[in-house]
This record gives structure tokens, C-alpha cells and sequence, in this order.
């Protein structure tokens, strides 16, 4: 692999909501560039970067591919992520290794539900971005509404650098109007062809305000421009750009692009965006870490000649070569052979192949370095967010966190064949996917599998068959409930026992408040040193905390809940880690039986688009799933109706709005947050429970 100055990579992801047409996008960009000569589409199951069968055979991206082309002397190498809430972490785990990324969105719908998780999860993370306007071509097309949404709803300054010219089947190309250019696409080469005209006659004025606004924006958040703003002297194309690019760098603006990737209609400029506006790797700020041992904080720039530093931010499972780990290269470099330190496990790991990606194909190469994205062969210890770097310079970058799964099924092997393959197979889909949960349930000796929604857990099953040759029978989905508690308690609880010569002795005082929903598990420590040593604190905050996972109501882990050790006693002699460990489980378990517990069930946010003949059956119905609607939204001829409703009274919904709307309706959900049952449906599903 050619080594590229830092200034001419780009690493970026492709971002959007469900069918907004990401993959078609990036197979375009894929053509144009020269790395594909045929163009792959959805519909289809032909494209270079949905390469699962199942992927192929539903027409969505359910796992992030990895792939890179050349745009103008620069290397750009892609994460094209799923826009299915049920795989939120593929995107999570590429915008954390990101420089930059393109949010795709589509004419007729704008910013969507998805739309706004991913943005908002690439803020979290801080990554520059540009907002594409996909299916233009689209009946229903409305270019200055998605501005509006992209402004109001994402709270972004959108820098509108493009207008198109005519929407739905006029769509013809676009008025660049940064150059006072307009681009007209030819469809007989695909649009490999295109030719650069004056702005037509009857958008002229529309594209001097548009510019103007474009100037003024700039001036406004940019100091540098607005110097050049307020000269009175012609500005030249290149200071828009280079304003353009600091701010869209600094996260002060998103520019804003339009076309119709289906149609093969404003890609080229796209690429010319990513290459002029987003980040290369030493434009990002130095990556932050601390020392693992001294725990102090450490900073890396971008340097191919510094210490080798990477995170590990996606596994694969490859039936021939096996584990396949994707790192991102944030400083230094290695070589096939080299050890590297896992600074996250304390091991050392060799690299025994290093390889560039391109969907499910691969190149071997020998060498990587800061700003590379690529995978390794031989990581037998490492893990999605672990920290690999040289061993006499060791840093341990931030992990990543993962949403816990809302959904669960119990499995079966079907042969005693089966189930040994079962168990591997689990293992191997688990390291591949933190989301993905396996646990056993202790009162069935089932085994259950855990995750973010049905498609996600289907999705699972399909793979267990295809890839594993697993037969195994499935349970129905059942809702991950979870408890908390209603009232703050106080437990007094004494371990004596004697055990030959020797005494175990153990006092604790524990006090277990209720949180607020989402504040998670906290423990405090207030206890006297005088009446608990410090030496004994640990192991009651692991036995207080392991407590939780099983609830005083019906056997749910616990959460929003605050354990307090506000004091206790020892005996000299007698005391010992293992008494005290007793002493703080009993002592919690029993206060979350005293405390008033509570059941939370997963609320999900409900978005449905449906004609307007149809929204009073829809929202009847939501009514009868217990949903409260949130409002609805007229939207050319359909309507939108936002709701959050019960996981629990959700499952198969798809079929029945079809049947309710015939077939013309369209829903997206995805997890909002957890919430009390009502007392009378937390009866019975505790009744359920406990086998009344």
C-alpha cells in the first residue's frame, strides 16, 4: 500500500438513516474513482459493500464494510455504516476511529429518526461533517425543507454550497455556488460525463441570494473570513473554500451538498468536498490517553515516527483466516511480524498479517502508520476497544461504550453436534458484537441471547445457520425488563460464623437510594475507617454491586440506584475479606426486597409514515399498545406520527400496520429510554415470573 502524506488521506464514514442511500452512494463513489467498473445497486444484491447474503437479500447495510478509492492525488478510506437502529454500535464504533464523515439524507424525508442518532453520536465524538441531499429525483423532493430540518432539528449552521437545478424528474444537476458554475449530468456515461455551464437565466437571482447567505454565514462564524468579508474587493474562490474548510473542521458548520447518487448525479463533487473540506489526520487535535500503570494522561499527534499507538474497533470472525481486527492507526507504525502490547489486557500480541479491506476482499501488506485504517491477523486477546501500542511507550486510549440489549430469546441446539457448534459459534458472534449478550438462565438452564431489536436477533439466527451450520430451535422474543427501587432503606447486617479456630466476622451498614431513571449504579464509601478498614472497601463494593444483577421483585437486574457503606465493624482477628463480602451481599439483597422495588420495561421511540386516510386507525392503535404520541406532522400528502410505546407491546407491529394501512404505511423504532410499569401489568408479569 502506497504510503500517502498524512495531508492527502481522508478517513471517513457514510452516515444516515434507513434507505436515505448510503451504500448507492458509496458504490458511485466507488465507480467514479475507478475502483469498481460496474456499478452495484441494492435493489439488486450487487453492491461491493453489502456483501452478506443477508444483506443482499434484504436490501440494508447490517455491518460497517471497510473499503478505499482515490479522488485527486488523495487516499480516502470508507466506513459505509448501517442506518438500522438495531446496529447503532456498527456506527458508534466507526465515528469513535473517524476523522470525518458524509451524513446522507434523503429529499423526501430529511431528518429522520436515525438521522438525528447518528449525528448526535458523531458529535459526542466530535467529527466534522457534510450533509449530502440524496434522491432529489424523488417525487416529493423538497431541497430547502431538509435545510430547515438540518438547522432546527440537529441545531447545525448548514453552509448551502450547492442548489439543484429542477427536483423530482427535472432534476438535471446542480448550481455550484461557490464557482457561479452550473453542473449538468449526462445519463448516457452514467454520469462520468458532465458538462459546466453559466447558472440558467431563471435561477440567477435565486443563486446570488444563496451566495450571499453563504458569505454572510461564513463572515459570522469565521473571524479569518470576515476580515476578507468586510474588504471591499472581489472574493476569490479559494478563500471560500479554505473558510469553508476551518469551520467545518472546528464543527461550526456542515456544508451542504445535493444529488441523486441513484441517478448518478452529484457524486463527483461530493468526493471534491470530502478531499476540500473534511480533516485529514493531523488536522485532528492529538488523541488523548492515559499511562496504564501510572494512570496519568498522555497525548499523541498524528506521527508516523512517534510511538506505535492504535484501537482496536471492530472484530470480525473469517472462516479462513479467522479473527480479522480492525484498527485505527493513531501514531508510529509496525510491520507484519512486530509485537505489539495490548495495553488493555496486559499482553503482548504479534501481528502475523496486516491487510487493507475492501469489503469482503483483502490485500496483504507489510507495513501501517499513523492515519491508517486497515486489519490485522493474530490478535488471539484482543477485544472491540482495546489499545495496542509499542510496550516501552504504553498508552491506553478511551474504550467504548455499548448499549445493553432490550430483547431476548431462548436457544436451543436441536442435535448434541449442534451443540458444541452452538456454543462456539455464540462466542465468536459475542466478540464480534459487544450488543449481542449470551447467558444461561439459572432456573432453566436455557441458553438466552440478548440484543437490540428482532431484526438484530433474526439476523443472528440466519447466521448461526448460514455460517455455522447450527440447527437450533427458537424461543419467542421476550422483553429485557429491568428494577429499580422507590424508597431509600437502611440494612444492618452482622456475618458471624465460626470455623474452627478461626472466626469470620463481618458489619456492615448499607443505605440503597433511588437514582432517577438513567443515573445508573453508583457506590459511595462513608463508612469510618475506624469502624471498616480501607483495606475491606473493594470487595463490599464488588459484592454490593453483583447484588444488583438480580432484583428483590422478579430476578431483573437492578439500576438508577445509589449503594452507600455508611459504616459497619471489624474484629480484629476474626475479620477477613470473604465475611465482609457476605455480609454487604446479604445486606443488599435484602434491602432491594425492603426498598419498595420497581419494574422498568424498554420504551421505544416510534416514528410512522403513513397516509392521511390511515392516521386515525394508526394512532388507535398505538393507543391500545399503551403509546403516548408525541405529535404529527403533515409532510406534503402523508403524515408522520411520533410516539413512544412499550417494547412489550410491539413485536410483530409491522404486520399489523401493514394490515391497518394496506401496506402503504412505513415505521422506524428505536430504544428512547427505560420507564415504570403500570402496577397492574407489573403483577402479572411478576406472577409470570415466579410461576404463580
Amino acid at each position: 500500500m502506497a504510503e500517502y502524506p498524512l495531508s492527502r488521506i481522508r478517513n471517513i464514514g457514510i452516515m444516515a438513516h434507513i434507505d436515505a442511500g448510503k451504500t448507492t452512494t458509496t458504490e458511485r463513489m466507488l465507480y467514479y474513482t475507478g475502483i469498481v467498473h460496474r456499478m452495484g445497486e441494492v435493489d439488486e444484491g450487487t453492491t461491493q459493500m453489502d456483501y452478506l447474503p443477508q444483506e443482499q437479500e434484504r436490501g440494508i447495510t447490517i455491518t460497517t464494510a471497510a473499503t478505499t478509492c482515490f479522488w485527486h492525488d488523495h487516499r480516502i478510506n470508507i466506513l459505509d455504516t448501517p442506518g438500522h437502529v438495531d446496529f447503532t454500535i456498527e456506527v458508534e464504533r466507526s465515528l469513535r476511529v473517524l476523522d470525518g464523515a458524509i451524513a446522507v439524507f434523503c429529499a423526501v424525508g430529511g431528518v429522520e429518526p436515525q438521522s438525528e442518532t447518528v449525528w448526535r453520536q458523531s458529535d459526542h465524538y466530535g467529527v466534522p461533517k457534510i450533509a449530502f441531499v440524496n434522491k432529489m429525483d424523488r417525487i416529493g423532493a423538497d431541497h430547502a425543507r431538509v435545510i430547515s430540518m438540518i438547522r432546527e432539528r440537529l441545531g447545525a449552521t448548514p453552509l448551502v454550497v450547492q442548489l439543484p437545478i429542477g427536483v423530482q424528474h427535472d432534476f438535471a444537476g446542480v448550481v455550484d455556488l461557490i464557482r457561479g458554475k452550473a453542473i449538468i449530468y449526462d445519463d448516457d456515461s452514467l454520469g462520468a460525463r458532465y458538462q459546466e455551464i453559466s447558472i440558467p437565466n431563471n435561477m440567477g437571482d435565486e443563486a446570488e441570494v444563496a451566495r450571499t447567505q453563504l458569505l454572510e454565514t461564513l463572515a459570522d462564524i469565521d473571524d479569518e473570513f470576515a476580515e476578507i468579508y468586510l474588504e471591499d474587493r472581489p472574493i476569490i474562490e479559494q478563500e471560500i473554500r479554505k473558510a469553508i474548510r476551518r469551520v467545518t473542521i472546528a464543527n461550526k458548520g456542515v456544508p451542504v451538498l445535493c444529488g441523486a447518487a441513484f441517478r448518478n448525479k452529484g457524486v463527483q463533487p461530493l468526493l471534491e468536498a470530502v478531499v476540500d473540506y473534511l480533516p485529514a489526520p493531523d488536522d485532528i487535535p492529538p488523541i488523548k490517553g492515559i499511562h496504564p500503570k501510572t494512570r496519568e494522561t498522555i497525548e499523541r499527534k498524528t506521527d508516523r515516527s512517534g510511538p506505535f499507538a492504535a484501537l482496536a474497533f471492530k472484530l470480525i470472525f473469517d472462516p479462513f483466516v479467522g479473527q480479522l481486527c480492525f484498527l485505527r492507526v493513531y501514531s508510529g507504525s509496525c510491520e507484519v511480524g512486530d509485537y505489539v502490547f495490548n495495553a488493555t489486557k496486559n499482553k503482548k500480541e504479534r501481528i502475523s498479517k496486516l491487510l487493507k479491506m475492501h469489503a469482503d476482499k483483502r490485500e496483504e501488506i507489510k507495513k501501517v502508520s499513523a492515519g491508517d485504517i486497515v486489519a490485522a491477523v493474530g490478535l488471539r486477546s484482543t477485544s472491540t476497544g482495546d489499545t495496542l501500542c509499542t510496550e516501552h511507550a504504553q498508552i491506553l486510549l478511551e474504550g467504548m461504550e455499548f448499549p445493553h440489549p432490550v430483547i431476548h430469546i431462548a436457544i436451543e441446539p436441536k442435535s448434541q453436534v449442534d451443540a458444541v457448534k452452538l456454543n462456539d459459534a455464540l462466542q465468536w458472534i459475542a466478540l464480534e458484537d459487544p450488543t449481542f449478550k449470551v447467558s444461561i438462565d439459572k432456573d432453566t438452564g436455557q441458553t438466552i441471547i440478548s440484543g437490540m431489536g428482532e431484526l438484530h436477533l433474526d439476523i443472528i439466527v440466519d447466521r448461526l445457520q448460514r455460517e455455522f451450520s447450527v440447527n437450533a430451535n427458537i424461543g419467542k422474543p421476550q422483553v429485557a425488563y429491568k428494577e429499580t427501587i422507590g424508597k431509600t432503606v437502611t440494612i444492618i447486617e452482622t456475618y458471624d460464623r465460626q470455623t474452627g479456630n478461626r472466626g469470620n466476622y463481618g458489619k456492615v451498614i448499607i443505605q440503597l437510594t433511588p437514582t432517577g431513571s438513567g443515573s445508573g449504579i453508583t457506590f459511595i464509601n462513608e463508612a469510618p475507617q475506624n469502624q471498616i478498614p480501607k483495606d475491606y472497601i473493594p470487595v463490599i463494593e464488588k459484592a454490593s454491586i453483583d447484588s444488583l444483577s438480580v432484583g428483590g421483585m422478579a430476578g431483573y437486574p437492578v439500576q438508577d440506584i445509589q449503594v452507600k457503606l455508611i459504616g459497619g465493624a471489624y474484629h480484629d482477628v476474626d475479620s477477613n475479606e470473604q465475611a465482609f463480602g457476605i455480609a454487604a451481599s446479604i445486606a443488599t439483597t435484602r434491602g432491594l426486597r425492603d426498598a419498595d422495588p420497581r419494574l422498568l420495561e424498554p420504551i421505544m421511540a416510534v416514528e410512522i409514515v403513513t397516509q392521511e386516510d390511515s392516521v386515525g386507525n394508526v394512532v388507535g392503535d398505538l393507543n391500545s399498545r399503551r403509546g403516548h404520541i408525541v405529535g404529527i406532522e403533515a409532510r406534503n400528502t402523508i403524515q408522520i406520527i411520533r410516539a413512544q410505546v412499550p417494547l412489550a407491546t410491539m413485536f410483530g407491529y409491522s404486520t399489523d400496520l401493514r394490515s391497518m394501512t394496506q401496506g402503504r404505511a412505513t415505521y422506524t423504532m428505536q430504544f428512547a429510554r427505560y420507564d415504570e410499569v403500570p402496577a397492574q401489568i407489573s403483577s402479572e408479569i411478576v406472577q409470570r415470573v415466579r410461576g404463580f
